[in-house]
């Protein structure tokens, strides 16, 4: 059974920084393209950034240059750093592992993230 499960979230002020961290089990991590995701309140859930199974990686507008993505293949752990966090960064965050082909997709429980003024 495959698990992704999220920490590192909390409460930060503007231009503060988080370390979120998502442990993944049950599936070969390193086929895996690895990426994050949120939702902020009456909103979609938005790509936030990625990295692929041979370590390139992908930033929305939003975050390029504050958000760095990576991963630690022998832990099975993607992590992404947020800098200069700004409070249109609350929301709740989410890991995603994604093969590639249908019905291989999968995601964590969410972490919450929130960042006052």
């Amino acid at each position: 059974q495959v698990q992704l499960v999220e920490s590192g979230g909390g409460d930060v002020q503007a231009g503060g920084s988080l370390r979120l961290s998502c442990a993944a089990s049950g599936l070969t991590f390193n086929n895996y393209n690895m990426a994050w995701y949120r939702q902020a309140p009456g909103k979609e859930r938005e790509l936030v950034a990625v990295i692929t199974s041979g370590g390139s990686t992908n930033y929305a507008d939003s975050v390029k240059g504050r958000f760095t993505i990576s991963r630690e293949n022998a832990k099975n752990t993607v992590y992404l750093q947020m800098n200069s966090l700004k409070p249109e960064d609350t929301a709740v965050y989410y890991c995603n592992a994604n093969f590639g082909i249908p019905g291989y997709d999968y995601w964590g429980q969410g972490t919450q993230v929130t960042v006052s003024s």
